[in-house]
């Protein structure tokens, strides 16, 4: 006998309920002066189906600062521009040490682990800003975001880009040291700039699964049918989110969840379960990894109830 398939907006609910009714919500990023001040309260979560359903609990609809999730999509770009030329410049392998550190990059000549870590991404960012002033390059990101979610109101939430400007000296030291290999091409400050203000990006969960689609399906939209990327660089794309995509909390992530994801300090976590559906969750409050806690709970329960781990039901 074939069993039915769980109701997923009722499924989505019920765990958006139990996740604002928990009191084990981790810890702001209080190192970013506008992320402390986030109501560690809130919870967001949206998912949406091949078929289209949108299914939503709780703040879904409450713009928040992707941070790191923006990584996914500069690297996406990044790509896009200079293809696997990409990989002289950074890596596809798990870090094993925070997301800030550069420990690695003291031992690796100034070649960060995989485009995810801070030092990567800023890596990725630099290769976007190749051959264009920094506000062109931000304009260019910004403008895939909207595409990706359809939604032209988007916006760069610039208090909490400024922020991070002010506070973001252990970033400096990265790509400073970074640029001492050459791994930066650009003027350091042009980069940072782009970097800081792609992760100061504000979406709802609802923006972002919208965005995060055409990872689900084979790097189409499938609303659109339009094709955003190759399968295959897709296929790599979510590999990399597997592996790497919650730092050196990215074995437990894929033990507990089995799907890729990518996660924020903002708090934020975009999940794809390959063929079914791209996964949204907010929740301001970390584990000591640097991802959201409860986010991570609430994704270990929707894979569960819905069968959609990677690795089988």
């Amino acid at each position: 006998m074939i069993k039915p398939e769980p109701d997923l907006a009722l499924v989505v609910r019920e765990i958006a309920e139990e996740m604002q009714a928990r009191s084990d919500r981790g810890d702001v990023a209080g190192y970013i002066p506008e992320l402390a001040r986030v109501d560690p309260n809130a919870f967001g979560m949206v998912v949406i189906a091949a078929d289209g359903q949108i299914a939503a609990g709780g703040d879904s609809e409450q713009p928040f600062s992707i941070q790191s999730v923006s990584k996914v999509f500069t690297l996406t770009l990044a790509l896009g521009k200079v293809g696997d030329r990409l990989w002289r410049r950074v890596g596809r392998e798990p870090s094993g040490t925070a997301f800030n550190s550069i420990v690695q990059l003291e031992r690796e000549n100034g070649v960060p682990r995989n485009p995810f870590i801070n030092a990567g991404a800023l890596a990725v960012t630099d290769v976007i800003l190749s051959g264009h002033q920094p506000r062109e390059a931000l304009g260019e990101i910004l403008r895939f975001m909207r595409f990706l979610a359809d939604d032209v109101s988007i916006v760069i939430d610039e208090g909490v880009a400024g922020s991070e400007q002010r506070t973001g000296f252990r970033n400096a030291a990265l790509a400073n040291y970074m640029r001492s290999f050459g791994v930066i091409e650009n003027p350091v400050d042009f980069t940072l700039g782009v970097y800081f203000h792609h992760c100061a990006i504000a979406m709802s969960c609802r923006q972002l699964a919208m965005a995060g689609r055409f990872l689900a399906h084979g790097g189409r939209n499938p609303e659109t049918g339009h094709n955003v990327v190759t399968p295959e660089r897709a296929r790599r794309i979510n590999a990399l989110m597997l592996t790497c995509g919650h730092y050196d909390g990215s074995g437990e992530f894929a033990y507990r969840v089995g799907l890729p994801g990518k996660s924020g300090v903002g708090g934020g976590i975009l999940a794809v379960a390959p063929g079914k559906a791209s996964i949204a969750v907010w929740s301001p409050g970390l584990d000591a990894s640097g991802n959201s806690h409860l986010g991570r709970i609430a994704l270990e329960a929707l894979t569960r109830r819905m069968g959609w781990s990677i690795f089988g039901a």
